[in-house]
C-alpha cells in the first residue's frame, strides 16, 4: 500500500507540510526557566504569530498544502479511548520523578481527561501551572519543597519547530528521540497523528525509527538529497548509533535508499543541527557556514552502504565537496558562504539562522528577512528569495527550514 507521505529530495517542488503557529506556550516561558526550555530570549507572542502567519503565506505562495500540527492532533484524539492513551503516556512521560506520587498523577489526570480533544492539545503544549489545578499530594513536604516551580506539566515553546520531533524519510516516517527534556514529549503528537488520525489510520505507514530505539536523533540533523541519499549530522543533538540504526532500519525495509552520508559538525549551540550550518537550496547548490566552508577539505565525514555481500560498510572521508559531488553524482557544486564569507556578517546572521533556508522548488527558497547579506549572496548565485519577517521567530533559534515538517514533495 503506497503511503500517504513522500519525501524523495530537500527541494523538489513542496506539495503538504506540518507547521505549528506558536501559542501560549510562549507566554509560559520566564526569565528564570528560559535555559531550561532551550530559549535565550522571549519573544513577543503577538508579533511571532503574525510573523508566522507571514511565514505560512510564503509556504503557501506555490501552492503546497499547509496543515497545523494542532488541528492534525485534535483530529487524532477525537475518540475518547485514544485521548486517554495518550493522556496516560504524556503524564508517564512527564511525571517520571513524580510517577509515585498517586496524588499528583491522578489529580492531572482528570484535569486532563475533562477536557474535549481541541482544548486537552493547547493544554499539554501551553503547560500545566501549579495554581490552574487542585493537586494533592501523597507527600507533603515534598510538594512544599517543589512549590517555588510553577509548573505540573511544562510547556512546550519549541513546539513551533515541527522539523525536530519526527522526520518523513521516502515513504516512511522517523519517530525521533529528542536529546533535551525540554522536547521530549514533541514526539509523541507525531505518534499519534500518524497511528490515529483519519488520514493515515490503517495506512500501514513504516516506522522507520521510534523514540523507544533509545538513542537521539532531530531531524533538523536530517537531510534529504536523492532519492539514494540522506545527509546526517553527528551533532549535539543526534548520535552515531542513531544514525547507523536508521541506515539499518531502511535497509531492511527496503526504503531504496543507498547511502547515509554521515558529517560531524562541532557540538556548539550555533551549530545545533546541520541545518542550522548547511543546506540545499538548488540542484547543485547548497549554503553553509564560513566556519564549516573553512575545514570543508578536512572534516570527519562517514559513508554507510551495503558492499556486494550486503553487508554494512563505513568509509571514512574528509573533504565534504568532493563527497557531495560523488554520492549525488554531480560535476560541480557550489558552497554559498552565509554573510557573504564575511566574519563579522556571517556571525550575526548565522546567529540568526542564516544557513536555516527552506526550499518551496529548486532554486526557490525561504528565508528570514533579517539575514539580508545573506540573502543578496544567495541572489547573486541565482537563487529566488522570498524573505519572512522574522524579528520575533528568531528568538527561538531556529529558521524556516526548522519551523516546518514536509510530508510531501513532488
Amino acid at each position: 500500500m503506497t503511503t500517504p507521505f513522500r519525501i524523495f529530495s530537500e527541494i523538489n517542488e513542496l506539495e503538504k507540510v506540518i507547521v505549528h503557529r506558536p501559542g501560549k506556550e510562549i507566554e509560559n516561558l520566564s526569565p528564570e526557566y528560559m535555559e531550561e526550555l532551550l530559549f535565550d530570549d522571549i519573544p513577543n507572542l503577538r508579533i511571532a504569530q503574525r510573523e508566522h502567519d507571514e511565514f505560512v503565506k510564503a509556504l503557501s505562495s506555490k501552492g503546497a498544502e499547509v496543515v497545523y500540527l494542532t488541528d492534525m492532533a485534535t483530529e487524532a484524539l477525537k475518540e475518547e479511548h485514544v485521548r486517554k492513551k495518550f493522556i496516560t503516556e504524556y503524564l508517564h512521560s512527564s511525571l517520571k520523578h513524580l510517577r509515585y506520587d498517586s496524588g499528583i498523577y491522578y489529580s492531572l489526570e482528570e484535569f486532563l481527561v475533562s477536557k474535549p480533544p481541541a482544548e486537552l492539545v493547547e493544554t499539554v503544549i501551553s503547560g500545566v501551572r501549579r495554581n490552574e489545578v487542585n493537586v494533592k499530594s501523597e507527600y507533603l513536604m515534598a510538594e512544599m519543597i517543589n512549590h517555588d516551580f510553577p509548573f505540573y506539566l511544562d510547556p512546550l515553546p519549541n513546539m513551533y519547530f515541527t522539523r525536530d520531533p519526527a522526520a518523513i524519510i521516502g515513504e516512511s516516517i522517523s519517530l525521533n528521540l529528542m536529546d533535551q527534556k525540554a522536547r521530549k514529549n514533541e514526539t509523541l503528537f507525531l505518534k499519534y497523528i500518524v497511528k490515529h488520525s483519519h488520514d493515515y489510520v490503517n495506512k500501514d505507514i513504516p516506522i522507520i525509527y521510534d523514540k523507544d530505539d533509545g538513542f537521539p536523533i532531530e531531524a533538523g540533523d536530517i537531510l534529504i538529497l536523492s532519492p539514494d541519499v540522506i545527509a546526517i549530522g553527528i551533532s549535539a543533538r543526534t548520535s552515531p548509533h542513531a544514525i547507523e540504526k536508521l541506515f539499518r532500519n531502511l535497509r531492511t525495509l527496503k526504503t531504496g535508499f543507498k547511502k547515509v552520508i554521515a558529517i560531524q559538525i562541532p557540538k556548539k549551540r550555533a551549530f545545533m543541527h546541520l541545518d542550522t550550518v548547511f543546506t540545499q537550496v538548488d540542484i547543485d547548490k547548497f549554503t553553509i557556514h564560513p566556519t564549516v566552508m573553512k575545514i570543508a577539505a578536512e572534516m570527519d565525514i562517514y559513508i554507510l552502504q551495503e558492499n556486494k555481500d550486503g553487508e554494512i560498510e563505513v568509509e571514512k572521508r574528509n573533504d565534504l565537496t568532493k563527497t557531495l559531488k560523488e554520492c549525488l553524482a554531480l560535476e560541480e557544486l557550489t558552497l554559498i558562504p552565509v554573510g557573504d564569507g564575511q566574519a563579522i556578517e556571517a556571525a550575526r546572521e548565522q546567529w540568526n539562522d542564516g544557513s536555516n533556508t527552506f526550499a518551496l522548488a529548486p532554486g526557490t527558497i525561504i528565508t528570514y528577512d533579517r539575514n539580508y547579506v545573506t540573502n543578496d549572496t544567495l541572489r547573486a548565485h541565482g537563487i529566488n528569495v522570498i524573505e519572512v519577517p522574522s524579528s520575533e521567530l528568531a528568538r527561538g533559534r531556529g529558521g524556516p527550514r526548522c519551523m516546518t515538517m514536509p510530508l510531501k514533495r513532488k
